[in-house]
């Protein structure tokens, strides 16, 4: 089970809200602490949960399991600590954190969701000569889908830290941990994975997703974020933002794309809610059990 942080904060109508923050691939929750403090001081309780089979501290050694954790066992811990909050959050998860937000959302799980440069859910397909390029040296391993795996510092710099300075991404690639290969398969080719673990069944999805994609960003394409969240319907938004890149929590220029965040979050969300819920006549879905209060 991950550790959890929670930072509160005072909200000006006197009622708390939550937000959980994902991280990606290769990350740990200090990949959000521009965005923490940024809804922290906007009165959010903030939850930066840390992904199975990660270190809390500066130890960048590999748990000999992480290799053949699964998509469904990170969205499981993600699930049970959900539960113990007395609401559902908002959600804003980063890259393969997008996609855990995607199968968070269609278990009726938070209120609404921001996804960062999100990873691409099943059944949509991602085959190009960028993520070719990207994992080429980790596919070509032997049964990669069941080491921990982490890309050069020269693919990194090109492929996903493009968004930064030469100076910003070496110091983040030395923040940078290994991955399971077993959920980077689950991703790149979920139409062999026979647990079909990423894939989303879009009707299952009932509050309102806004994907926000750099126009830069090379390993989770804006031409796949946008057919992504053509799938999921009428409960998704895609917008491109110019200058971008993949590591949107720390580029420069942060500041403005948590701020359209909060904007979705706060206001838009519901709007496109309701809207939906005339337009089909369905009425709002309830999370699938009884929440939890805290202990």
């Amino acid at each position: 089970m991950m550790n959890i942080n929670m930072i509160s904060g005072c909200v000006a109508s006197g009622r708390e809200r939550t937000i959980m923050l994902i991280h990606g691939m290769w990350s740990r929750p200090d990949v959000w602490a521009n965005f923490q403090h940024y809804f922290e001081d906007r009165g959010y309780r903030v939850v930066t949960p840390i992904l199975r089979h990660r270190c809390s501290g500066g130890d960048t050694h590999p748990h000999p399991d992480l290799g053949t954790t699964s998509l469904l066992d990170y969205a499981a811990d993600l699930e049970a600590d959900i539960r113990k909050l007395d609401e559902p959050p908002f959600i804003i998860g980063h890259s393969m954190g997008g996609l855990l937000t995607q199968m968070l959302a269609a278990r009726g799980l938070l209120r609404a969701g921001v996804l960062l440069a999100s990873a691409h859910c099943g059944p949509i397909v991602a085959i190009n000569s960028c993520v070719a390029r990207i994992f080429a040296s980790t596919m070509l391993r032997r049964r990669f889908w069941e080491k921990p795996q982490l890309p050069s510092y020269r693919t990194m710099r090109w492929g996903v830290l493009n968004g930064c300075s030469e100076e910003e991404a070496v110091k983040l690639y030395t923040q940078l941990i290994p991955e399971s290969g077993r959920a980077l398969a689950e991703i790149a080719f979920n139409y062999l994975d026979p647990h079909r673990a990423s894939l989303i069944r879009r009707e299952e999805i009932n509050c309102p997703l806004l994907f926000l994609t750099g126009r830069h960003d090379r390993i989770t394409s804006p031409v796949l974020a946008k057919r992504n969240a053509e799938y999921i319907g009428a409960m998704a938004r895609f917008e491109l933002l110019p200058g971008h890149a993949h590591w949107l929590p720390s580029e420069d220029g942060w500041q403005k794309i948590a701020e359209r965040a909060a904007l979705f979050l706060e206001h838009e969300a519901a709007r496109i809610a309701a809207e939906v819920q005339m337009k089909t006549g369905t009425p709002e879905r309830a999370p699938a059990r009884r929440w939890a209060l805290p202990a």
